[in-house]
């Protein structure tokens, strides 16, 4: 046993690095690929869409939601915008991932800095990390969800390119550096939202995780829940619990930041020249409806974030194994 566990890369080592960001990578792919239907069905919430918005808190919504996009679009309308996320979520799991670890090593030299503050702010830190490099894509992501129709098929490109010319600068007298910085900063709407969203979400999911899975690593529980064979590895059934609370946790904690972000990551579609401000947003979602706007979805939250969050966590913890970085 003890030879096995000292072939595995130390994880400062190009190689875990490597590894662990593939890993992270895969686990955020197959974890986004089963919750993209309710990913688009809550995003079409958030935004107010007006097809969608007398579904939003309807008792049968969510079903007479997916009835209606598959009527319209067929299964393709459900998976709306899912090229893009994959494209964004592959980075984003990695570097996430990677993140979380390098993080932790580094504030938690030992097992006396083992405090739940050290683990919430290594997953806090981690997250930002992840959502700086990887933002643009989640805003095109989102573009492609919010429009609807079928006569109305968005294309990457064209959505990337819609944008980047949203703003019009023609009446500014700036150098063209200065230009194409603010053309850029089209692609990072609601960005300084989603990093006070982050934060909470980011630090209470892996604090949740790892609080859950020390609990199911107790010795009475351990072999009540799973084999004595396997010193390493908790049961599927407990990885899978550990990561839904993880989930639930992150996400019942930050959501009023996330409806806040998608309605402004939207607010160019309907006029190129709206570039939605946060406190505008609260204002706004206040008066339509209340407390209870900032969490118009939240339902569909939780459906969503139970499979995708425990499915990411068991798929990286067993991808890691397969790559040998235990």
């Amino acid at each position: 046993m003890t030879n096995s566990i000292e072939t595995f890369p130390p994880k400062d080592s190009r190689e875990f690095l490597i590894k662990s960001g593939i890993a992270g990578g895969i686990a955020g792919c197959v974890a986004k690929t089963v919750i993209a239907p309710l990913d688009r069905v809550k995003i079409l919430y958030q935004t107010n869409h007006a097809a969608y918005r007398g579904y939003a808190f309807s008792r049968h919504g969510l079903t007479k939601s997916i009835k209606r996009i598959y009527h319209v679009s067929g299964v393709r309308g459900l998976y709306q915008g899912h090229t893009a996320t994959l494209y964004r979520i592959f980075p984003y799991a990695g570097i996430k991932f990677v993140a979380y670890e390098q993080v932790r090593r580094l504030l938690i030299h030992s097992e006396d800095y083992e405090t739940n503050g050290r683990r919430f702010l290594s997953g806090s830190l981690a997250g930002m990390c992840s959502v700086f490099f990887t933002y643009p894509l989640e805003l095109i992501r989102v573009r492609l969800a919010y429009i609807t129709g079928s006569s109305n098929k968005p294309r990457l490109l064209n959505v990337t390119s819609q944008v980047l010319h949203e703003r019009d600068f023609g009446n500014l007298k700036e150098t063209p550096l200065r230009t194409s910085i603010r053309r850029i900063s089209n692609f990072y709407r609601g960005f300084s939202v989603t990093l006070m969203g982050i934060f909470p979400y980011a630090g209470m999911s892996f604090l949740a995780h790892d609080l859950a899975t020390d609990f199911f690593h107790n010795p009475v529980i351990k072999r009540a829940l799973r084999s004595e064979k396997d010193e390493r590895h908790l049961s599927t059934w407990s990885e899978l619990t550990a990561g839904a609370l993880a989930g639930v946790c992150g996400q019942t904690i930050s959501y009023p930041f996330e409806v806040c972000r998608r309605k402004m990551q939207v607010g160019g579609v309907e006029s190129r020249s709206r570039f939605l401000k946060l406190q505008n947003v609260i204002k706004s979602t206040y008066r339509d409806a209340g407390l209870r706007g900032f969490f118009v979805g939240l339902t569909i939250g939780y459906l969503k974030v139970i499979p995708m969050v425990s499915t990411s966590f068991f798929v990286y913890t067993r991808s890691k194994s397969y790559l040998g970085i235990d």
